[in-house]
């Protein structure tokens, strides 16, 4: 049955099942970006012009990255967590209310994707759960309770480097970003998308020595309703833990 609901979804994603999509019908774009509760605190991160990264070879970052689970005690600066941001989400330019272009590709300019942190070991930061707030270069505080890392760890099949690491990266898709565009083909561009998002997370972290872990063994459901998703219009896709080697 498994294999069924594999072939099912690659054949009925397929061109000719598309039909019509939202925009060819003359629909309202989504919005670029969630919108977020402005009277609650925003942090301000270091601007991605004043960074002052390391520089490495692109040849030096794509033979030493690999995934690695365990990590140093030490903490990110909140410089570095800026550049990891930025490396894998930043806003480049914002073309009106149409598109914005970021550091990563994206099917048709979509950016679908919203960037939670948990946030373990980052100087300047209270733990917890936060989202960032991407055309802004900023970040928002979601959850700062206590048990968030133990509760997001016991969601990941208790992997434990989920608690362990510095900061975790959890990227949300918003499902109608991608499909106004593409309809149910935007499905398999969303999956797409992950995988550039990955990549330059696995990247940038060379700069800076640190380890990355990309995750897709989670409990859907329960990682959603802790993020307070609905698990079908917004879920998670995607979550890599990041820690200085």
């Amino acid at each position: 049955m498994s294999e069924e609901i594999g072939k099912e979804f690659m054949k009925k994603t397929q061109y000719k099942f598309m039909g019509p999509s939202a925009q060819s019908k003359g629909l309202s774009q989504p919005p670029l970006e969630l919108d977020y509760d402005s009277l609650k605190q925003v942090i301000d991160l270091p601007s991605p012009k004043e960074l002052d990264i390391k520089d490495i070879s692109l040849r030096e970052a794509i033979e030493a990255r690999k995934s690695i689970r365990k990590y140093s005690d030490n903490s990110l600066s909140l410089m570095e967590l800026s550049w990891l941001l930025w490396c894998t989400q930043g806003v480049k330019d914002v073309m009106g209310t149409r598109a914005t272009l970021r550091t990563v590709p994206s099917a048709g300019a979509r950016h679908a994707f919203e960037t939670y942190l948990l946030v373990n070991r980052v100087d300047g930061l209270q733990q917890g759960l936060y989202r960032f707030i991407a055309i802004d270069h900023k970040l928002i505080p979601i959850n700062l309770t206590k048990n968030i890392a133990e509760k997001i760890t016991k969601a990941v099949l208790d992997q434990s480097q989920v608690k362990k690491c510095s900061v975790a990266f959890l990227f949300v898709a918003v499902v109608e970003r991608m499909t106004w565009r593409y309809g149910v083909r935007g499905y398999r561009y969303l999956h797409l998308d992950a995988g550039h998002v990955g990549q330059n997370l696995y990247l940038a972290g060379e700069n800076i020595g640190c380890g990355v872990c990309a995750i897709a063994a989670f409990e859907d459901k329960a990682l959603n309703n802790i993020l307070n998703l609905d698990g079908e219009k917004q879920f998670v896709i995607y979550l890599l833990t990041v820690g200085k080697k």
